[in-house]
């Protein structure tokens, strides 16, 4: 680590301003949504050039593919994720940049497969730094971990963990995201035929498909850009195309691939284009990597009322706690008071 944990700050709060980062309120945008505004070209060219930085390493789909990262458990920590961001009703950007943070310190850092308690702890870190870059009200870390997860985790290790997420991801927080281009894509759609108005779909549509390209590991293989242009044509309907100009910059073969695994796996073939149960995963999937693992369905997080709390006492050294397999110090849950006392 190129900083030591028991340096920091116990609050861990970024030091960024949320409002400065929000990219739209899904819930209020979405409805006054009549007609979209054209972003400025050298913002969605500083944006494209500064993706590569915001992305995993570019060994990290490999890796996924070669199944050097546990997919199961990758899995099961991005439903956990979706499951956490709907109960509190987060802005679709919240989930996907915790999915974000969550595989760019997979793609540097390796975690034993174990029992699953080192997924969990980085999800509930990832979901709660998201949180605080996007949120207007985040939940006390307690209170994040609901919908019973395997584990529960005390503030101060969850702390400890955002600190080495952070170092790790070299304090690149303000992610660039499929959500940053939406606005832009939607704005120069052309149609064949009559001009669509129907404005507020598309960009709830785009949201909704954008999120759940998180499940499928085949589109870590395209950058933000290209994902959002995709998701935008994709929920515009086969009448709707981009001009050459928004290809200037982002690759319309790529584009082309990323759609057509879009409509694959996310959207159903029929006119209404409603996207794809995921909780029943396709048989014989063409694709060899698995792209929806059998993980996938949204009941796979196991479900356990004896969870145990793992204190910060088993954080301490993060990096060779790691590379046990069971968490030391670890006790039945009572209650979120008496966690919340636990002293390490």
């Amino acid at each position: 680590m190129s900083q030591s944990v028991e340096q920091s700050d116990g609050r861990l709060y970024c030091a960024e301003n949320a409002s400065e980062v929000v990219q739209f309120d899904a819930d209020n945008l979405i409805s006054d949504f009549t007609s979209p505004s054209q972003p400025e070209d050298s913002v969605i060219n500083q944006l494209i050039d500064s993706e590569p930085h915001h992305m995993p390493h570019p060994d990290y789909l490999r890796l996924c593919q070669d199944h050097s990262v546990d997919l199961t458990a990758r899995q099961d920590s991005i439903n956990w994720i979706l499951k956490v961001h709907a109960h509190y009703h987060f802005r679709p950007v919240t989930a996907f940049l915790s999915v974000n943070y969550f595989d760019r310190f997979l793609s540097v850092h390796s975690l034993s497969r174990g029992n699953g308690w080192p997924f969990q702890l980085l999800s509930v870190a990832c979901l709660s730094l998201a949180a605080k870059m996007e949120e207007l009200y985040v939940p006390p870390l307690i209170d994040l971990q609901v919908l019973e997860p395997k584990f529960i985790f005390e503030p101060k290790t969850v702390q400890r963990m955002e600190l080495w997420v952070m170092a790790n991801l070299h304090w690149r927080l303000r992610s660039v995201t499929p959500f940053d281009y939406l606005d832009y894509f939607i704005f120069n759609l052309t149609f064949s035929g009559s001009k669509t108005n129907h404005f507020a779909h598309i960009l709830s549509s785009s949201s909704d498909l954008t999120l759940n390209t998180t499940r499928v590991i085949d589109f870590l293989g395209f950058p933000p850009s290209v994902v959002a242009a995709a998701a935008v044509l994709s929920a515009a309907g086969e009448t709707a195309g981009l001009p050459d100009t928004c290809y200037e910059r982002v690759n319309k073969e790529m584009v082309r691939s990323c759609r057509q695994l879009i409509e694959q796996y996310l959207v159903d073939t029929c006119p209404s284009n409603t996207p794809k149960d995921l909780r029943t995963v396709p048989a014989a999937p063409p694709s060899p990597v698995g792209v929806l693992d059998a993980a996938a369905a949204c009941c796979s997080c196991d479900t356990r009322s004896d969870n145990p709390v793992l204190g910060s006492e088993s954080c301490s050294v993060l990096a060779s706690v790691f590379n046990e397999s069971d968490p030391p110090n670890k006790r039945l849950r009572s209650s979120a008071d008496d966690v919340q006392q636990q002293e390490p």
